[in-house]
C-alpha cells in the first residue's frame, strides 16, 4: 500500500468508526455528508439508491444501515472528494493530525515464543465467552489498553495499532463497563481491514452485552472475560512473557 493509499484509508477508517459509534448515525452520516458538499441526490447516485434512501437514513426514519452500507457511504463521499481535487481530505488530515492512541496503552508486549490460546485465558484466570471456532491458534502478543480512553478519547483509524507487530495478539480491554463498545470499535476498524484480534478479553464485567457477544460470533473473534483486579491480569501477562522468553 502507498503512502497515499495508507493516508486515505485511514480517513475512511475515521469516518466510518465515527458514524458506527455514533449515538445517531444518520445525523452522522449526514454531516460528513454536508463536510464534504455532496448533495442526496448525487450520493444516492452513486451507492445506486434512491434520494429517499439517504434522507430516511440521515433522519432517523429507516434503521441504522449495517457496515458493509457505511462502508459504501464513506467510499462514495471519499472518491466524491478526490474527483474534486481531495482539499478536504488534506483540511481533515490536518484535523486529526497527533496520536493519541498511546494515551490509552496500560501495557503492550511480545512473547518470544507463543503461547497456546488456552494457556493464555487460564493463566489470566478470564473465562471464555465467545469459543474460539479452532483450539490451535498461538497468542504472539498482547495490547491492554483503557478501554474509556481508547474509545472516546482516540481517533478509530488508530485502532491499527492495537496489533503492535503482530496480528496474532491478545487485544485486553481494562475497565470495561458495559461489554459492549470494544467489540464496536473492532467492527468499525473491520469495515476497511480483515485484520482482527486473536482473542479480544474484557475486563470488569461479568459478562458482555448481548451486542458485544452478537459482534464476536459473527466475526468470529474469540472472547473472554477476566474481573480481578487489574494489576493482577498485568502480572499474570508478565509472568507469561518470562516464561516464554528466549534463552
Amino acid at each position: 500500500m502507498s503512502e497515499r493509499e495508507g493516508f486515505i484509508t485511514d480517513i475512511m477508517i475515521r469516518i466510518a468508526g465515527d458514524i458506527v459509534l455514533s449515538e445517531n448515525p444518520g445525523k452522522s452520516i449526514r454531516k460528513w455528508r454536508e463536510f464534504f458538499e455532496v448533495s442526496q441526490a448525487d450520493l444516492a447516485a452513486r451507492l445506486g439508491t434512491s434520494p429517499s434512501v439517504i434522507s430516511d437514513y440521515e433522519s432517523g426514519r429507516r434503521k441504522s444501515p449495517g457496515s458493509q452500507f457505511i462502508k459504501r457511504i464513506v467510499k462514495a463521499l471519499v472518491d466524491y472528494e478526490l474527483e474534486r481535487g481531495g482539499q478536504k481530505l488534506y483540511i481533515l488530515s490536518k484535523q486529526l493530525g497527533g496520536e493519541r492512541f498511546w494515551e490509552a496503552i496500560i501495557d503492550m508486549r511480545e512473547f518470544d515464543k507463543p503461547v497456546d490460546i488456552v494457556e493464555f485465558v487460564n493463566a489470566i484466570g478470564a473465562t471464555m465467552v465467545v469459543k474460539p471456532e479452532s483450539p490451535f491458534i498461538d497468542i504472539h502478543g498482547y495490547t491492554v489498553v483503557d478501554s474509556l480512553k481508547l474509545v472516546l478519547e482516540v481517533p478509530s483509524h488508530e485502532y491499527l495499532k492495537l496489533y503492535g507487530t503482530t496480528t496474532q495478539r491478545a487485544a485486553i480491554f481494562a475497565n470495561v463497563k458495559y461489554g459492549r463498545s470494544p467489540l464496536i470499535a473492532i467492527k468499525s476498524m473491520l469495515a476497511f481491514t480483515s485484520l482482527r484480534p486473536a482473542i479480544v478479553v474484557m475486563h470488569g464485567v461479568e459478562r458482555p452485552d448481548y451486542l458485544g457477544v452478537e459482534i464476536a460470533r459473527r466475526e468470529r473473534i474469540p472472547l473472554a472475560v477476566v474481573n480481578k483486579p487489574i494489576e493482577e491480569v498485568l502480572n499474570a501477562l508478565r509472568d507469561l512473557v518470562a516464561k516464554y522468553q528466549s534463552k
